[in-house]
C-alpha cells in the first residue's frame, strides 16, 4: 500500500486550467507538463517526434520529458514521489502490471471520467480497462493490446537442421527443438554461442499457467487461482532445457532476465526461440528471420494466450493542469497523426478509430503481429488482470527459476515456496 501525503480529490484536480476544446489561442496561458515512460532510445526518439507535433498544436503547452531505461526506475521514482505527497510526480507516465489498480485506490491518479470527453473514455472496450479500474473507476487508458507469443529464427532452425514447429506444437516438442539446437555447438559469425531458448521466466509462466488451469495465475477475485503443481511442471520442463542444452548456464539465464529488448540474445541472433509480446517482433526480427506463432500446448489445453494492455497512460492526481494532461494522453492514444507514428509500437490500438488508422500501414513483421493479436482477440479470451497485491510475481517467479537452475530447490519445494509468498502478498493487499 503506497502512504500518500497530502492527497487531493479527483474532482478538485479535474477542474480545468485551460481551453477544455483543445483551443490554441495565442493568449492562452503557457503551461508545462512532464511526461515519463520507459523504453530504449528509439522509444524516446519516437516519443520526441509526437510531443513535437503536440506542442505544435497546442503552442501553449510545453512537455517536459523524462524517459527511463525500465519499469522499475520509472515505479521506484513514483513511489518516492507520491509518499512526499505527489506534487513532484509527472503530469502523464505510463504504468503497467496491478500499479493503476495500486496507484489508482491509493488516491494517486486521476479519475479519468473526468476527463472523459477529452480522452475518449468510451472508445475503450471494458475488458482493456480492468487492470486499471478500482470500484468501478477507471485510472488508465492503456496503449494498445499485446498477447504473447513464440518468436522462431527460421534461419537458426535451418542452420541447426531442425524442422520449423507446427501450429500445434507441444512442450514436449519445444524441448526437444531446443536441446537440439542450442547442444548443436552452433556460434554467430561474430564467436557468440546459439542457445536453443532465450527465456524469461516471467514472459511465459503467466501463458503456462493460463493453458493448465481456467484462470491463470490469478482469479477475477484477485486471488490465486493456479495450483502449485502447475509451476512446478513448469520449472521442470527448464530442468530438462539446462540438462539438454537448450538452456544456457543458469548464470547467462539470470543475467538476461531484465535486460534490454534490443540486447536480449535472440534479438542479437543467438537464440532459436523466445517468448515474449506480439509487439516486440520488429526488434526480434533484427536477430534473423523471424516466425510469431502460438506457444507451445498440450493436447486438450487451450492456448493460454489472452490479449492484454501492454501498459497504460495515467494522469496525476496532483497535477495542475489537468486537462492539458488529458489532451496529451488523447494525443497518443487517438489522434490520427501521433497514431501513423507510433503504429503498433505500444501495442495494437483498442480505440477502434486509432486502429483504423494504424491497420493499413502495417507491413512486414508489424503486419503479421498485428494478425496474430486479431486472431487472439477474436477469440474472445480475456485473462483476469494482475490484481493489486502481484507485484511481486515476476520477482517470485525468477528467485523459484534461480533457485531450481542452480539446485537450491527441488521444482516442487520451488513452486510451493512461490505460492506461499504470491498468496500472503494478495491476501496483505486485499
Amino acid at each position: 500500500m503506497l502512504l500518500l501525503a497530502g492527497c487531493s480529490s479527483s474532482t478538485d484536480a479535474a477542474t480545468p486550467t485551460g481551453d477544455a476544446s483543445g483551443a490554441t489561442d495565442a493568449a492562452q496561458e503557457p503551461v508545462t507538463l512532464e511526461m515519463s515512460w520507459w523504453g530504449n532510445d528509439d522509444r524516446a526518439a519516437l516519443f520526441d517526434q509526437v510531443i513535437t507535433d503536440f506542442e505544435a498544436k497546442y503552442p501553449y503547452i510545453t512537455v517536459t520529458q523524462t524517459p527511463v531505461p525500465d519499469p522499475d526506475t520509472l515505479f521506484n521514482r513514483l513511489a518516492t514521489d507520491f509518499a512526499g505527497g505527489g506534487d513532484t510526480a509527472p503530469d502523464v507516465f505510463a504504468l503497467g502490471g496491478s500499479k493503476p489498480q495500486e496507484y489508482g485506490d491509493a488516491g494517486a491518479l486521476l479519475d479519468l471520467s473526468t476527463v472523459a470527453d477529452t480522452v475518449k473514455l468510451d472508445k475503450y472496450p471494458e475488458f482493456s480497462l480492468t487492470n486499471a479500474t478500482v470500484d468501478g473507476t477507471v485510472y488508465g487508458l492503456p496503449t494498445g493490446g499485446n498477447a504473447t507469443a513464440a518468436f522462431i529464427n527460421t534461419d537458426l532452425f535451418a542452420k541447426a537442421g531442425v524442422d520449423l514447429p507446427a501450429d500445434d506444437w507441444t512442450w514436449d516438442d519445444f524441448v526437444e527443438a531446443a536441446n537440439k539446437i542450442g547442444s548443436a555447438g552452433l556460434t554467430t559469425d561474430s564467436g557468440a554461442p546459439i542457445m536453443g531458448v532465450d527465456l524469461r521466466v516471467q514472459d511465459i509462466l503467466g501463458t503456462y499457467a493460463g493453458q493448465k488451469s481456467e484462470y491463470g495465475v490469478y482469479d477475477w477475485d484477485g486471488q490465486l487461482s493456479v495450483d502449485p503443481s502447475v509451476i512446478a511442471d513448469w520449472l521442470q520442463i527448464e530442468t530438462s532445457l539446462r540438462d539438454g542444452g537448450g538452456l544456457p548456464d543458469p548464470s547467462v539465464v539470470v543475467q538476461n532476465w531484465n535486460v534490454s529488448t534490443d540486447q536480449q540474445p535472440y534479438a542479437l541472433g543467438q537464440a532459436a526461440i523466445t517468448f515474449g509480446y506480439s509487439n516486440l517482433i520488429g526488434t526480434y526480427a533484427a536477430g534473423g528471420t523471424t516466425k510469431i506463432m502460438l506457444p507451445p500446448h498440450d493436447a486438450g489445453d487451450s492456448t493460454g494466450v489472452a490479449l492484454l494492455p501492454s501498459a497504460f497512460w495515467s494522469i496525476n492526481a496532483h497535477s495542475e493542469h489537468p486537462q492539458e494532461a488529458a489532451l496529451l494522453v488523447d494525443w497518443f492514444l487517438n489522434q490520427p497523426d501521433a497514431a501513423a507514428l507510433i503504429l503498433d509500437s505500444r501495442g495494437v490500438p483498442f480505440n477502434p478509430d486509432t486502429l483504423a488508422v494504424v491497420t493499413p500501414l502495417l507491413e512486414g513483421d508489424s503486419k503479421a503481429a498485428a494478425e496474430y493479436v486479431q486472431t487472439t482477440l477474436d477469440s474472445g479470451t480475456v485473462a483476469p488482470p494482475q490484481p493489486n497485491g502481484g507485484a511481486n510475481m515476476n520477482k517470485y517467479s525468477q528467485d523459484a527459476e534461480s533457485d531450481v537452475l542452480f539446485d537450491k530447490a527441488s521444482p516442487d519445494d520451488a513452486a510451493k515456496t512461490w505460492a506461499q509468498k504470491l498468496s500472503a502478498d494478495l491476501t496483505a493487499a486485499g
